[in-house]
């Protein structure tokens, strides 16, 4: 059992909601902070339908609870309408709870109540390099992916593929998410071969055999469901064109891997290279949540080619992720534009697999990919 980074309250004065990816450790992450908490779990059968019958029941059940008592209520996406029982019970009790689920999609479909505000977010992310400590290795982790039931697990062909047919039965078609479940699944698999590309919905409905407007409802439920993230385009005042549309970063190279049938990715290859882009964007994304810093992370892109992976915050550092252990000079013309355009930049950084860190005479660091994130840990880039 790892520490997580995530910080949530020891003793919590205000309601939270804690999303994450399915099997991120969510559960288990609440009942190690909270172990005297009240538990809702709304996975189990009876208790869902006892509550979607009569919702009344829940604030009941909540009242004959001391008003100091933490209240977790797990899945909280499958009943919606309790929600509305929490937002009484938080303005007329001032009770806390702690609502923990995968999706925030069916809550906002149907209009439900989201609270007002009077609940913080944080978001789980699947294990850390840091986290992982001793334990991690690169290779492992740019196969197995960052989901704590995968990244140990003995038969990972068989955890992956469990986990995606337990994703298109629970969170898409239990919720109603699609009419055809088999389309999605097609759209699923195109999606990821064009993991960590630019987004062009009209090329995938056609490779899809979907339309342009399902397209686009598809990647919206990846998204809602925390399958998958948009990075948007860095377009702040630009001296050249630049490409504007976003690319698309599954949060698990895991699931990739699964879903377009890749096996034992091996250092050298280029597949090796996407999925270590892939897995850098989810070492981001978790450190600008967790670090409560909420920094943006964009790319840059010229309609010449010319691109940056990923420019962080307001551009004060541009990040180039390359798997080499040795960068060579002409890696490293992109950052160069990138200043060009933007002198005020702070940090041009690669993040590699070279083993020593170096700084170029126009001020490129190169580093071992784990220095980089220890610097990014101690603020030094952000």
């Amino acid at each position: 059992m790892y520490t997580r980074r995530l910080r949530l309250p020891k003793q919590p004065k205000q309601t939270f909601f804690l999303w994450g990816p399915r099997q991120t450790g969510k559960t288990t992450l609440l009942k190690q902070h909270y172990p005297q908490a009240f538990r809702v779990d709304l996975l189990k059968s009876d208790e869902l339908m006892g509550y979607l019958q009569r919702p009344a029941l829940f604030r009941e059940h909540m009242l004959a609870l001391p008003k100091t008592r933490l209240v977790i209520v797990d899945e909280i996406q499958k009943a919606p309408v309790l929600l509305d029982e929490v937002h009484f019970l938080i303005q007329e009790q001032r009770r806390v709870f702690g609502l923990c689920g995968s999706s925030a999609r069916k809550i906002r479909q149907g209009h439900a109540n989201l609270l007002g505000g009077r609940a913080v977010r944080y978001e789980l992310f699947g294990l850390l390099a840091e986290e992982l400590g001793e334990d991690f290795n690169l290779v492992r982790m740019l196969n197995a992916g960052p989901l704590p039931s995968h990244y140990g697990h003995g038969n990972l062909k068989l955890a992956l593929r469990g986990y995606v047919e337990d994703y298109l039965r629970e969170e898409i078609l239990h919720e109603g998410l699609v009419r055809n479940l088999q389309l999605f699944s097609d759209f699923l698999r195109v999606a990821a071969i064009g993991d960590t590309e630019l987004v062009n919905l009209s090329n995938i409905a056609r490779e899809s055999g979907v339309k342009f407007s399902t397209v686009r409802d598809y990647y919206q439920i990846l998204s809602d469901t925390l399958l998958g993230a948009f990075v948007p385009a860095y377009t702040v005042k630009p001296k050249r064109r630049l490409i504007q549309a976003p690319k698309f970063y599954f949060r698990d190279v895991g699931v990739v891997n699964h879903l377009t049938r890749r096996e034992n990715i091996q250092p050298g290859s280029e597949l090796f290279g996407k999925a270590f882009e892939n897995w850098m964007l989810h070492e981001l994304s978790a450190h600008s949540r967790y670090s409560e810093k909420y920094y943006d992370i964009s790319y840059w892109r010229l309609t010449t080619g010319v691109e940056v992976d990923f420019i962080l915050g307001n551009g004060e550092t541009a990040v180039e992720v390359k798997a080499k252990e040795r960068v060579p000079g002409h890696d490293l013309k992109n950052l160069l534009e990138f200043k060009a355009d933007y002198p005020r930049v702070k940090h041009l950084v690669v993040a590699s697999l070279e083993k020593q860190a170096r700084r170029t005479q126009e001020g490129i660091w190169i580093l071992p990919y784990r220095e980089f994130l220890n610097r990014l840990w101690d603020g030094e880039w952000v």
